[in-house]
């Protein structure tokens, strides 16, 4: 790993955790007719994966309608041990700014040990389903989803995690808490995988040693912008919420924990909110704030990125108003400078399908109806083709 710069903070950033939406909270367990077992029932014939998902919500409740607009779906995988609602803290967290978080319960057990590769493949198929609810006219979700997908997880799942994202090529980005070695390796699948990265790691975390764990997966990744953030004085389990089987192996193991677990919560917010507006809500402007996050965090972090902070192109942070959406033919938008504008067009998967340039019009009539996204001005646009 290159050598990581200690970053002695002068300023207090203010954490703002005002929450934008309400919680809505659904189970839906999804299968997969490939393999057998998991944890669940209800879905169908095959590995069954019951899924917790959390979501903006016009109201909090079960099953309450989700909130106007579409969003970002962030996949989570848990840690050893450790069940879904450990990770309290993340969902309320993320749910109340606009992301749909989904939860899969399966290798949650001591005994038998739980499969990572399993879990790896249970986390894929949960984001591979979650974006079809988009599609599903009885779904909570229908037409709710923005496409892109985010795969994060905590210790055994961020392992896992980084598994399921060296097959998966449709997501957008990867999270890994203090993530763990697994078998089959995290370590040498990192190397397949080039979305965009962070890696967060506690300084004192000696359940997963950053040496033997975070390091050499960071180091593995083959993504042009990864980060890797040290929270001195941090944890293991402080990650997630208390929890017995976490908080009794760190306490056999770890020593010199010097932050609270709400502190190392805080930081981690800091960093990871504006990545996570960048990454997965093509917010321009929050790419500025994670680079301002990185040199001042509300405490003494040990940061290193490969990510370019070179400015961004002029009037790339311009919402551009394209109609109709749905479309049956083409799309118009306002283009004031009338020189042409370099787009993209990607269908679901992620796979490019065309670039061009436009003037003020894209022509989808040689599509079939589906969902596609187009890309222009450093933004990502879904469009509906009907």
């Amino acid at each position: 790993m290159k050598k990581l710069v200690q970053l002695t903070l002068f300023t207090v950033i203010a954490f703002c955790s005002f929450s934008q939406y309400q919680i809505g909270h659904t189970t839906i367990t999804f299968n997969d007719p490939a393999r057998t077992g998991g944890f669940g029932s209800g879905g169908g014939s095959g590995r069954q994966i019951q899924t917790e998902i959390y979501y903006p919500a016009t109201t909090a409740g079960e099953n309450t309608a989700v909130a106007s607009g579409d969003f970002p779906i962030i996949v989570f995988g848990h840690g050893f041990a450790m069940s879904w609602d450990a990770y309290t803290n993340i969902w309320e967290h993320y749910a109340s700014k606009g992301y749909i978080l989904a939860f899969p319960r399966t290798e949650g057990t001591l005994f038998p040990a739980p499969s990572h590769g399993d879990f790896g493949l249970d986390i894929n198929v949960v984001e591979a389903r979650m974006q079809a609810e988009d599609v599903l006219a009885t779904s909570l979700f229908y037409q709710k989803i923005n496409g892109n997908s985010a795969l994060m997880g905590h210790s055994m799942g961020g392992g896992a995690t980084v598994l399921a994202a060296s097959t998966n090529t449709s997501i957008k980005a990867v999270v890994g808490l203090a993530p763990a070695e697994t078998n089959p390796s995290a370590i040498a699948a990192a190397a397949n995988v080039t979305v965009p990265a962070i890696i967060f790691s506690g300084g004192q975390d000696s359940v997963t040693p950053p040496d033997e764990h975070h390091i050499p997966i960071y180091d593995g990744l083959s993504s042009a912008c990864k980060t890797f953030v040290n929270i001195v004085g941090g944890a293991h389990c402080y990650f997630a919420n208390t929890n017995f089987n976490c908080d009794f192996g760190e306490a056999t193991t770890s020593t010199g924990i010097s932050i609270t677990r709400a502190e190392q919560q805080t930081r981690t917010y800091s960093i990871l909110d504006s990545w996570l507006a960048y990454q997965l809500k093509n917010d321009n402007a929050a790419w500025t704030t994670f680079q301002t996050s990185l040199n001042a965090s509300p405490s003494t972090l040990i940061t290193e990125t490969t990510c370019s902070f070179a400015g961004l192109a002029e009037g790339s942070d311009v919402e551009i108003m394209l109609s109709p959406n749905p479309t049956n033919s083409i799309i118009s938008f306002v283009n004031e400078s009338n020189e042409n504008i370099e787009i993209s067009i990607l269908n679901a998967s992620g796979q490019l399908l065309a670039k061009k340039d436009v003037q003020n019009q894209v022509d989808f009539t040689q599509f079939k109806s589906g969902i596609y996204f187009l890309q222009m001005k450093g933004k990502t646009y879904k469009i509906i083709k009907e």
